[in-house]
């Protein structure tokens, strides 16, 4: 097949834009690497990524018209192309909707306006609903409970996203929403788009032409669910919102309160009829205490299984706010105390080790007083058995605190609490990364993690509260405890890659470094987590500038691994921008600086490694130059380096880059040598990604040749 039938601008567009857009994980950026290369080599000329879908589209235009001119590129190119859409992300279920309650009662009105919505003609109109109400009302129950029954109307998929667990300052960002719901929809890490954009264009490249329900929870700005709009008529986006309705372009449905007839079908079918039946004096009061919400009204529902009906005595408050209330009443003093004091942080998740630290009792203590809490609609249970406030009881349990309790014990609990996150996350820091000079050394004391697996888990089980702890001690005068915190959120933006969720934490740790005296370690090594950081999120300005700052911090501390390796991260992000030269540059920088430290100094032990890492790296910016016999010897040193040192990983790096060097010289039988050797040192398993860009390298030796 010729390639003009195959490489059209239309699919020389797409494949860039994909490229571009999903340059997540190490075989998305040596993609974008090698595409670029192959570019600049084509175009005679370096040429800087694009920032924008018109530059992919006008950086296609200028690439064709050189294909048609040689046929060894028209062939690689058709490859390429077919290679990199063809593994592209699909559409995949996911797991579903969360259960509806079996409690839910009336709202054949609401269900009704959903239905017409979900099946009124297409009119060139995207069917969005907008489900709104007070807190507690039932919005979030009225687009489970409809949605649990459109399983043969959304055959490929119904997908949920609980926007409530957001850790940290405000709201979470549009980027983050996008995420999350991506992940619902079956995207892997390694083909996560870092941008908004990028993010956003999968989206609707996942949904083109899809029957699918998305239901975005607890959403309370237009800006979070503003470019989940469907452009697919089939596709039903419901936004569930707890409070008065944003200017979102939807069909607004209001759920109101319930009326007291159903209400009193909802006691009974939450407490029985007999037990009803016994509060029947007390029921007026009931009623009016509960003014219509579906959340007080079960609760009370649940406090007439275990009270004497006689006892209930109605209250005129806000209705979650008074059920908040009455349910401190019902339960041990030390357990509403618990609660009141656990509900001063605001986590994403607590467990009875936090809850413990919180009212300054043993986990062993704590844990049946969650249970108790949850018995009584204080907290909701979680899948990975945590438990979580509602936001409008937590902000009733909080702001009672000071009073039952005072300032002094609402102060020393919240102490307590960063400290036990503290202890536990160095803990699990140094597990996950043993050997790195980033993380802190593990305290004395506590249960040490068994392994690297181990530690990485906790890190991850705990990464909400780590980063909401981060906002914490910042707003209670705790500013060593936000710099400890965060410097142990590196295994989770290094390892497991969510750099979406450190990132505010981050941005305010940096921000409070420059209140320390100059020459600090501390300040070069937050500087270069939020470059790390900015950088895997394409936002290369900011990370360009927070790497330079790094340099200069561990040069004013006299640190001389540090200031390497900031100017080896800079080099880097000049990479991944086709910023060759630079990255050049950068990464010979940072070999003289490694090479000015002396026997005995920090980071000697380390010196040979980092030493042939940024001969690796060199070699990487020499091919995109196109200076392809220097690209060479610095992959064979590096090849030999590794092997010798018996580390597969690296080994296997390295043997890649060398191969893709003799491809573009038009070595491919030395290529395909060394391909064969890459893989077999690498599993299915843990590599998946990185031998799947293997196979496609060797199909464009073999069709080389």
């Amino acid at each position: 097949m010729g390639v003009f039938e195959v490489v059209t601008v239309g699919a020389l567009t797409a494949f860039l834009t994909t490229v571009g857009n999903g340059a997540a994980g190490e075989m998305g950026k040596l993609l974008l690497q090698s595409a670029g290369a192959r570019l600049g080599r084509l175009l005679g000329r370096e040429t800087p990524l694009p920032a924008t879908t018109e530059g992919w589209e006008e950086l296609a235009r200028q690439v064709h018209p050189h294909l048609s001119r040689d046929p060894r590129q028209q062939a690689e190119w058709s490859l390429l192309v077919g290679g990199a859409l063809g593994a592209s992300s699909t559409l995949r279920p996911g797991p579903g909707l969360p259960p509806p309650t079996r409690d839910f009662t009336d709202r054949e009105a609401v269900l009704k306006q959903l239905q017409r919505e979900a099946t009124r003609a297409p009119a060139g109109r995207p069917r969005v609903a907008l489900l709104h109400g007070p807190p507690g009302i039932g919005t979030s129950a009225v687009a489970l409970h409809w949605g649990a029954a459109q399983y043969d109307r959304y055959p490929d998929g119904r997908f949920h996203v609980d926007l409530r667990e957001a850790a940290g300052q405000g709201v979470l960002p549009p980027a983050a929403v996008l995420l999350r719901l991506l992940r619902q929809m079956g995207v892997e890490p390694d083909r996560m788009p870092p941008t908004e954009a990028g993010r956003e264009h999968l989206y609707r490249t996942l949904t083109a032409g899809r029957r699918a329900l998305v239901v975005v929870d607890h959403a309370v700005s237009l800006a979070q669910v503003r470019a989940l709009t469907p452009a697919t008529p089939e596709v039903f986006l419901v936004v569930v919102v707890s409070g008065p309705p944003f200017a979102l372009e939807a069909e607004r449905i209001a759920v109101p309160p319930m009326r007291d007839r159903d209400a009193v079908r909802m006691l009974r079918k939450v407490a029985g009829a007999q037990q009803v039946a016994r509060a029947k004096p007390r029921l007026p009061g009931v009623l009016e205490s509960c003014a219509g919400n579906a959340f007080a009204l079960k609760a009370a529902a649940l406090r007439l299984l275990t009270e004497d009906p006689a006892t209930y005595a109605p209250a005129s408050h806000h209705p979650v706010h008074d059920m908040a209330q009455r349910a401190c009443r019902s339960l041990r003093p030390e357990t509403a105390r618990l609660c009141r004091l656990t509900a001063l942080g605001d986590w994403p998740a607590l467990d009875a080790h936090l809850a413990a630290h919180a009212a300054g009792v043993t986990p062993a203590e704590a844990a049946p007083m969650l249970e108790e809490a949850t018995a009584v609609q204080l907290l909701e249970p979680l899948p990975d058995s945590r438990y979580r406030f509602r936001p409008e009881v937590r902000l009733r349990l909080a702001e009672d605190a000071s009073a039952e309790h005072g300032v002094p014990e609402c102060s020393a609990a919240l102490a307590r609490m960063l400290d036990g996150l503290l202890d536990r996350a160095l803990h699990a820091a140094h597990a996950a990364l043993p050997q790195s000079w980033r993380v802190e050394e593990a305290p004395p004391g506590g249960t040490p993690l068994a392994d690297e697996a181990q530690g990485m888990a906790a890190l991850l089980a705990e990464a909400g509260n780590l980063v909401r702890a981060v906002f914490l001690a910042d707003e209670y005068g705790h500013p060593e405890t936000v710099l400890r915190l965060s410097r142990a959120l590196w295994p989770v933006q290094l390892k497991a890659g969510e750099c979406d969720l450190v990132l505010p934490a981050l941005r305010l740790a940096a921000r409070r470094v420059e209140e320390l005296p100059p020459g600090s370690r501390t300040a070069g090594l937050l500087h270069f987590q939020l470059a790390h950081c900015l950088g895997e999120l394409q936002q290369w300005d900011q990370a360009e500038a927070e790497a330079r700052a790094a340099a200069a911090d561990e040069r004013a501390a006299g640190h001389l691994r540090g200031e390497a390796s900031s100017v080896e991260l800079l080099g880097l992000l000049h990479l991944n921008q086709w910023h060759w030269s630079q990255a050049h540059e950068s990464f010979l920088a940072a070999e003289r600086l490694y090479r000015l430290i002396a026997p005995g100094q920090e980071g000697e032990r380390d010196l040979p490694r980092a030493l042939a890492l940024a001969e690796r790296h060199q070699g990487r910016a020499l091919r995109g130059l196109g200076r392809l016999d220097e690209a060479l010897r610095c992959s064979q040193n590096a090849v030999a380096f590794f092997t010798a040192q018996g580390e597969a990983y690296n080994q296997a790096r390295a043997l890649t880059d060398l191969a893709e060097t003799l491809h573009d010289a038009g070595r491919d039988e030395e290529a395909l040598t060394h391909i064969g050797r890459a893989e077999r040192l690498l599993t299915p398993e843990k590599a998946a990604p990185h031998l799947g860009y293997l196979a496609l390298l060797r199909e464009r030796c073999e069709a080389a040749r």
